[in-house]
């Protein structure tokens, strides 16, 4: 077949959370459609949460790939089935068709697994010109003539990051909408968190670019946005000494940017590290503090203690980098009076903004095989595996208590006494962010009336109910 027109699409979100007026595309979408455009075809890219797809170009494209994870598969699909209905090929990529192939393959034509940055100009080979032959493409899914469902060996992951161009993000259509810029300069992450599916995508073994390559891919965003550059590396910090190397070379070449990063609580045992934060222009760093019951913290293979919590908080402030707190709250060793606690924790210790986020068995991860074969997942609708939402039975609570607990300490944290604090200060944009915080609790507690209602007949069965 002849490919001209390519059209990559990133599936919208399902549903609100705190930070939904601030969406962050996912790197891969914008890497692979750069790589794309670098071999000569016409690239769009489109990102649901960025602004409206359009379907005229869409309709007059050769091929169409799509990213999903799990909590966008629904829509994701919608979209493969509509494409598909024109006659026109889908490829799919993305965390959860890389764990369930078979299920994407329902919808489309080629699934690929994992790392897609050689794979993809592989396909496009196949497709164009049969070459290489189509078992030969790492990574990739597909059906043969008789509908048998084929995956061909994983892909090998990127080892030389710097080999790869930098993700041009005007190939994002209504890319000047985006509030946040985000830029990779890693992959992989060193820590085995039970819950999380990044390693099962991106491994262990921590990768990343160059000094000078992260370098020349951050002048380029602040070329093109005077916005928030947000590093979206799954730890940021993983590697110290690399990070103060691209610290103190953005503070020599005098670039300061506006930006934020993930990392962990052990970034606070680092005073060089912090002091590089704040002079480079950090103003906010997101850490996965994911819980306060010591005894969970061991349960998630998190490796850090409440101490380490206390004073990874004390550290960070004392440097005026502002914290986003994240907290994953449902483990088997949590109750009611772990979640009020933990807002309490958060407003005492004067963090800035939080998510509570409800324990989640992304499809590919070590607690989602655990509840599964338990017996414990209440359904499969992945739109609502999105943090938000219970979708397995919890030892110490009923579904219903973890849900509507975890939203109401959402409410006590963004309360109006926190936006009085803020309006004190002359801080409208946690003003703001205070306002929106209510809005969106006051919205999913009436959703919940709902959700909790469609599962009434699975909470009800004798066999799957628990008790409090």
């Amino acid at each position: 077949m002849e490919i001209k027109r390519i059209s990559f699409i990133e599936a919208k979100s399902p549903g609100n959370h705190i930070f939904s007026k601030f969406p962050i595309p996912r790197v891969g979408t914008i890497l692979l459609s750069t790589i794309l455009r670098g071999r000569g075809y016409e690239v769009k890219a489109f990102i649901e949460d960025v602004g409206r797809p359009d379907w005229t170009y869409i309709e007059s494209s050769d091929i169409v790939c799509i990213s999903t994870i799990t909590s966008t598969a629904p829509r994701a699909y919608k979209i493969a089935e509509r494409v598909k209905a024109m006659g026109i090929p889908v490829v799919m990529g993305g965390a959860h068709t890389t764990f369930l192939p078979e299920e994407a393959l329902a919808y489309v034509d080629y699934v690929l697994r994992g790392e897609a940055d050689h794979s993809i100009t592989a396909l496009f080979d196949y497709l164009e010109h049969g070459k290489p032959s189509i078992d030969a493409i790492a990574g990739l899914s597909y059906k043969d003539a008789a509908g048998n469902c084929l995956h061909n060996p994983d892909s090998s992951r990127v080892m030389d990051l710097d080999s790869l161009p930098i993700p041009d993000v005007t190939l994002v259509q209504e890319w000047n909408r985006m509030k946040i810029y985000p830029v990779s300069t890693s992959r992989g992450c060193p820590f085995n968190c039970k819950f999380c599916s990044v390693i099962r995508v991106f491994g262990r073994q921590y990768r990343f670019n160059s000094v000078e390559h992260s370098l020349n891919e951050i002048k380029y965003a602040c070329a093109k946005t005077k916005e928030n550059i947000f590093f979206v590396d799954d730890n940021f910090s993983a590697n110290k000494k690399r990070t103060k190397e691209l610290l103190r070379a953005l503070i020599a070449e005098k670039i300061k940017p506006f930006w934020s990063a993930q990392v962990r609580t052990d970034v606070a045992k680092d005073e060089e590290l912090l002091r590089l934060f704040a002079d480079s222009g950090c103003h906010m760093l997101y850490i996965g503090f994911e819980s306060i019951n010591p005894v969970t913290l061991e349960s998630y293979n998190k490796g850090q203690s409440l101490d380490e919590i206390v004073r990874c908080i004390k550290t960070v402030q004392a440097h005026g980098i502002e914290i986003h707190g994240m907290f994953v709250l449902g483990a088997d060793t949590d109750d009611v009076d772990t979640i009020k606690k933990t807002a309490d924790f958060a407003i005492n210790l004067g963090i800035d903004t939080v998510q509570f986020m409800i324990l989640t068995p992304l499809p590919g991860t070590p607690f989602f095989f655990e509840m599964q074969e338990s017996g414990r997942l209440l359904h499969t609708d992945w739109s609502k595996y999105d943090a938000h939402h219970v979708i397995y039975k919890p030892t110490l609570m009923k579904p219903q208590t973890l849900h509507m607990e975890t939203f109401k300490a959402m409410g006590r944290f963004y309360s109006w006494k926190y936006i009085a604090k803020h309006v004190a200060k002359l801080d409208f944009f946690h003003v703001a962010v205070g306002f929106y915080g209510k809005k969106a609790v006051r919205e999913a507690l009436d959703e919940a009336k709902d959700y909790f209602a469609a599962l009434s007949g699975v909470l009800d069965c004798p066999e799957t109910h628990v008790t409090a």
